[in-house]
């Protein structure tokens, strides 16, 4: 049915052009008096010019397209069609006693844009049939009868929401006429907001482009618009920004028509959605994995251990979008681990290998029986307690998991000849006041000092992710939701900021780079003071600080510094060919002197108290200090 259907509309297109062909003949008939003096003859040429022009339409495919969505390639290739029929016509018009060639060319010429306006008309009809005046209503009625299609208006259109769309670009414009287009949107564009003085005061596909004056909010009321959208292509984070709060000044919902990053890096398409905060507060968003870092995972069995955690299941989606011959994600945490690996399936379904293991990097055996089993060519080593203050009550734990795990991890990579470690570690392990940061550091002073004759290790040291698990934006948040208050440590503290995808990208980066031994530190940006990151998270969520939303001093937690810090001694750190990645060439210790001070804290927890590891964990780590220490000589 529905081919026929088609059939019948393309064969009634067809009947249009030749009954606009034939009113074009008879006006030429009545404008110029040679054509009738020599009928016959004329009539012939008519119909040679009415065969030609058919033929190359049909050639062409003219009356292939959906008309309503013709854009300007068809219209292209209908003159295309019309300028080559002109051309074999007027062979026929050198025949002695044809009509003139000049003739022949008025006809075509004019049949040409009476079929291109005929066409323009009814995608104009289209894009207009959801409006319900006397004209449009006409309109519809006469596509019905003419047609045989039935264009119903639209009850649903006057639930629309009017939009005005900033930037009348190339996005913006593209945007416009995706929404007058479809039918099932819950958009309605009423109008372009756009500085360019050569667009303002004209109309695009018959949308208005108005400036950004001083009375722009009287002339967005005057076209009912209820929602902004920011359509501006590669726009920066202070621009962005920048718009937002001054539509938001005047009332409006904001909202964005971009692409949205997925989770392999890659993007899709453009879409309308709210503007994520991090968008707002954070540096933009920048994609690091190239072809060489593809290659260099691509074909290899990955494995990741702590897999299912935040950090974890990001790079294994980024690893997956590499091509790996087999990705194994492992973890002690089922939920997150069953999480990952689902979203993986339903994503690249069999083109994956991908194994999940439950298992502790706590269990030596274990871990030894899986990398057996699945003989990984790198390792990527996530797996980590990090909480903070949970950590200072549990140092024993943190211990065993983050010290003596990570050598289990080492060690099977070193017994079954893994090529690449690549270790996730923290900037808290920079001068630690905490267990956690303490336990990385002593981490990265093992993978410094193994020696490489079959694996090659690394590890890689960034601040705070956006979005992980226990990040300050996500429970900020929160508090917002439910009205306050928001809950900070102190009002001085500051941290460095990150987005979890571009945190594992160089991580990878980092990790395809690395020789032996290299401490990587990625460039974190300018650290964002928390009051004010707090501050500004409740402005933008369209409340005031301290009078809809309290902030309050809750005073640092256990082993809480007030500052982070990237570097140990920054006059030691190399550039790389990334520019936000650094090496920190720390003089590694001997195997002997790693060997000795893991003896300290294995004797240590057998103790089996807290005190006695901590201090154990300070005589093996010199730069570990109480928080106190630190903080003092920072707030003086």
């Amino acid at each position: 049915m529905k081919a026929k259907s088609a059939r019948r509309i393309r064969w009634a297109l067809y009947f249009y052009d030749i009954l606009v062909y034939i009113i074009i003949c008879a006006l030429g008939l009545f404008v110029y008096p040679g054509l009738r003096e020599n009928l016959m003859t004329s009539l012939i040429n008519m119909a040679v010019c009415a065969v030609c022009f058919t033929v190359t339409r049909l050639l062409l495919m003219v009356y292939e397209q959906i008309l309503r969505y013709a854009a300007a390639g068809y219209y292209l290739r209908l003159i295309i069609a019309d300028v080559a029929a002109c051309a074999v016509s007027l062979l026929f018009s050198l025949v002695p006693g044809a009509v003139a060639p000049l003739t022949v060319v008025s006809l075509l010429a004019a049949n040409l844009i009476a079929c291109i306006a005929m066409r323009l008309l009814y995608q104009k009809i289209y894009q207009n049939r959801n409006k319900n005046s006397k004209i449009e209503k006409t309109a519809r009625y006469l596509l019905k009868v003419f047609t045989g299609v039935s264009f119903e208006y639209d009850e649903n259109k006057d639930s629309k929401t009017n939009i005005a769309i900033i930037g009348a670009g190339e996005v913006g414009t593209m945007l416009a006429k995706e929404l007058t287009n479809n039918p099932g949107s819950e958009y309605d564009p009423v109008c372009f907001v756009d500085s360019d003085k050569i667009k303002i005061d004209r109309l695009i596909n018959g949308i208005p482009v108005i400036a950004p004056s001083a009375d722009l909010k009287n002339r967005l009321n005057a076209f009912s618009v209820s929602e902004v959208v920011i359509a501006v292509a590669n726009i920066t984070k202070d621009r962005r920004l920048e718009l937002y709060n001054k539509y938001k000044d005047l009332g409006y919902k904001v909202k964005t028509y971009d692409y949205p990053v997925l989770d392999d890096g890659e993007s899709g398409m453009r879409r309308i959605r709210d503007i994520d905060m991090e968008n707002l507060l954070f540096r933009e968003r920048r994609h690091f994995i190239d072809s060489s870092v593809k290659s260099f995972y691509a074909g290899k069995n990955v494995m990741i251990t702590g897999g299912g955690g935040s950090i974890g299941s990001e790079l294994a989606r980024q690893v997956a979008s590499c091509g790996p011959a087999r990705l194994t994600i492992l973890d002690v945490y089922e939920n997150g681990a069953y999480d990952i690996q689902q979203e993986l399936r339903i994503r690249y379904g069999d083109k994956l290998d991908m194994r999940v293991e439950i298992a502790s990097v706590c269990d030596a055996d274990h871990i030894n029986k899986l990398f057996r089993e699945h003989t990984p060519d790198i390792v990527i080593h996530a797996a980590a307690h990090k909480h903070v203050p949970l950590m200072e009550r549990n140092v024993l734990e943190a211990v065993k998991n983050n010290v003596f795990g990570t050598l289990n991890v080492v060690k099977a990579c070193e017994t079954y000849g893994v090529k690449r470690f690549i270790m996730v570690s923290t900037d808290k392990a920079v001068n630690p006041t905490n267990v956690m940061g303490a336990t990385k550091r002593m981490c990265e002073m093992i993978v410094q000092s193994r020696s490489g004759a079959t694996t090659s290790f690394s590890a890689t040291r960034f601040g705070n992710v956006l979005g992980s698990n226990g990040s300050v934006v996500p429970l900020f948040k929160r508090q917002i939701a439910k009205g306050g208050p928001i809950t900070l440590t102190d009002r001085r503290i500051t941290r460095y900021f990150m987005t979890i995808r571009e945190a594992s990208q160089l991580v990878l980066t980092s990790g395809a780079m690395a020789k032996n031994g290299e401490l990587y530190v990625l460039d974190m940006g300018e650290p964002v003071k928390i009051a004010d990151l707090a501050e500004s998270m409740v402005r933008l969520s369209g409340l005031t600080p301290y009078k809809d939303i309290d902030i309050i001093e809750i005073g640092l937690r256990p082993g809480e510094k007030l500052y982070e810090e990237l570097l140990i001694k920054t006059e030691e750190l190399d550039k790389t060919d990334n520019d936000l990645i650094f090496v920190e060439r720390d003089k590694p210790l001997s195997s002997d002197v790693i060997s000795q001070k893991l003896d300290i804290l294995k004797n240590a927890l057998e103790s089996e108290s807290n005190r006695v590891v901590k201090d154990a964990l300070k005589q093996v780590v010199p730069t570990y200090h109480d928080p106190e220490e630190v903080n003092d000589v920072h707030v003086r």
